[in-house]
């Protein structure tokens, strides 16, 4: 029994090992993206008036640049605490969205553990593990846990580090270097080859004409409408293509 008992854990390690590895690698691609993203959102904390330790403390804690580039402005003004907390939450309103999709995947975890693992959460890392088991039902669940957190721990770790150089290397770079570009052509690099269906290309071009359309609408709702948006025409066109594929097969 003992013997048993030894091999299933040896096997359990391995699967462990073998999944964190395999996260690792799938989410590699991203990380110049998302460093260059995290570079850029150090320096900005700096140059909006924060102080060095200020800003190391929002970038470790909250861990969300979208949310910490649309505080810094509202902050800077002196608006009120609870308007720009909920400015920040309409940014982020689409964690709820990633939140709910990855649900069956982590439901049998203990709800501190689910915490844990929302906090770690990315646009990145969602669209890698989609990417990877979207399409398969929730069974290899010791497998797809390992494999997230292979992901969020490189992509923290990396996102603090560039965070932190633009913290404290922020007053150093010229205010003409067009950083925010780069990173968005670098966020275009690893997103663009993603698109590989055609539900997928309807998801990015009806989020893409929303965010657009509402870029100056107040509390950054364009961008919460851009995601609901997109996700909702990807769902419909992905029960189109089904049905005509259903069709064909009957015929």
């Amino acid at each position: 029994m003992e013997v048993r008992d030894e091999a299933l854990e040896a096997r359990r390690r391995h699967v462990r090992r073998a999944s964190f590895m395999e996260g690792a690698k799938a989410i590699m691609p991203t990380l110049v993206a998302s460093g260059t993203w995290g570079l850029v959102t150090g320096v900005a904390l700096v140059k909006s008036g924060l102080s060095e330790w200020a800003a190391t403390w929002m970038t470790v804690l909250v861990y969300a640049g979208s949310a910490q580039l649309l505080a810094l402005p509202m902050i800077a003004a002196g608006e009120p605490l609870l308007l720009i907390l909920a400015a920040a939450l309409m940014v982020n309103l689409r964690f709820v969205i990633f939140g709910a999709a990855l649900q069956p995947y982590f439901r049998h975890l203990p709800w501190r553990q689910r915490l844990v693992l929302g906090y770690f959460t990315t646009d990145l890392t969602f669209v890698v593990f989609m990417s990877r088991f979207g399409k398969e039902a929730p069974t290899r669940q010791r497998e797809q846990v390992w494999f997230y957190i292979g992901m969020i721990v490189p992509a923290w770790f990396n996102w603090q580090v560039f965070s932190l150089i633009g913290v404290f290397l922020g007053g150093m770079i010229p205010s003409d270097w067009s950083l925010e570009f780069a990173a968005v052509l670098a966020l275009l690099a690893i997103l663009v080859p993603l698109v590989r269906t055609r539900p997928m290309a309807v998801t990015v071009a009806v989020a893409t004409a929303v965010a657009w359309l509402g870029q100056n609408w107040p509390l950054r709702l364009g961008l919460a409408a851009a995601v609901v948006a997109g996700i909702v025409a990807g769902i419909l066109a992905e029960n189109r293509l089904n049905r005509g594929a259903g069709r064909v097969g009957g015929q």
